[in-house]
């Protein structure tokens, strides 16, 4: 295993700057996701820490070995593909062994650390079968046992759960984050997929236009978003622009398109007159009581019953908003409801740099 420090790395094709100064530490043992929209730089990031881009400026660090010149062989990493990259003419077994084999590893060791790998991914009894006789899910667990035979000091996962269907997505997913506990190695994964990221890691970094834009635990990065972008690209979110009223400690009151809002500001010095983001989910808006905090009248646009939930479509002062309810409140098209937002549950936003 081995931490990875990435410093100020920079890298781009033609005039496009795909990375953009992006520093980053990543602990030993650490799951971390890269996640962002197609074009973020999160591919081109993996792909230096493999050694297969170069970057133009900046450092990459295992441990204490600059890796800048290392070449991709040498690194002592394994990346699993979206594609799986498996022979197709090789069994199980063969292509389970490549990697030791070209690592010239005693047949004896090999045969261990396969049928340990075997195991783990839930293969065995499968050795013999070619890649066109397996199921989608069976080919990742293939590419996944290929990957950590070799006991790299990082893994790399570049969307390897993109080509499966939604419901073995998740049964994978959890696979391979039970697999990474297991063993302990310090692990990068790459997604779009935010609900993947948020089930998976134990750190999210988000990423937009070569930059990150925020990083933090699942917890923290969904129920505190600090830019619009990250508000909107992760879950829901209604957004608004306000400007400060009123502070009175750490709760201020905000002006915005549906009405003042009150909310509790602890990290910043915000003073009347300043111009903030506002953010909430749609599950934070609930049925008003009397005596809760920012009252809104609304009217339904229209509702889908989701089974659990009730997902609304609603009309605030001419402005469009999500809201979600639990399915004992049944609402109509065209009804009027009251709801409220709790202070603690709006986010204030930040510009993103």
């Amino acid at each position: 295993m081995s931490n990875l420090i990435i410093k100020n790395l920079t890298k781009r094709f033609d005039e496009v700057v795909a990375v953009d100064d992006l520093s980053l530490e990543v602990p030993e043992g650490e799951f971390l996701t890269l996640l962002g929209p197609s074009g973020c730089g999160k591919t081109t990031t993996l792909r230096a820490i493999a050694g297969f881009h170069h970057p133009d400026t900046g450092e990459i660090w295992f441990g204490d070995r600059l890796m800048n010149n290392v070449p991709p062989n040498k690194r002592n990493t394994a990346m699993c593909f979206q594609s799986y990259a498996l022979f197709p003419h090789m069994n199980v077994w063969d292509n389970i062994s490549f990697g030791l084999k070209m690592r010239k590893m005693p047949a004896a060791q090999q045969k261990t650390r396969i049928r340990e790998a075997l195991s783990m991914v839930g293969l065995e009894g499968l050795e013999r079968r070619k890649p066109g006789q397996l199921s989608g899910g069976q080919q990742q667990r293939v590419a996944l046992a290929r990957a950590i035979v070799t006991q790299p000091d990082i893994l790399l996962f570049d969307e390897p759960l993109s080509n499966l269907d939604a419901k073995l997505r998740v049964q994978v997913r959890v696979e391979i984050r039970e697999m990474q506990k297991r063993l302990g190695i310090t692990s990068i994964y790459v997604t779009h997929d935010q609900d993947e990221a948020l089930a998976i890691s134990d750190r999210i970094v988000i990423m937009n236009r070569g930059r990150i834009e925020q990083m933090g635990d699942p917890h923290s990065i969904y129920l505190h978003p600090q830019t619009p972008f990250v508000a909107g690209f992760i879950g829901l979110a209604n957004i608004f622009e306000g400007r400060v009223i009123s502070r009175d400690g750490d709760r201020l009151s905000v002006d915005t398109p549906i009405g003042p809002l009150s909310l509790i500001d602890r990290k910043r010095d915000l003073q009347p007159g300043s111009t903030v983001g506002v953010s909430w989910r749609p599950e934070d808006m609930r049925p008003w009581a009397p005596g809760a905090p920012n009252h809104v009248q609304a009217t339904v646009l229209y509702s889908i019953f989701m089974g659990s939930i009730t997902d609304l479509f609603i009309d605030v002062k001419g402005k469009r908003l999500r809201a979600q309810t639990d399915n004992t409140t049944k609402v109509a098209d065209g009804d009027s409801i009251e709801l409220s937002v709790d202070e603690t549950a709006i986010s204030i936003l930040r510009k993103a740099e």
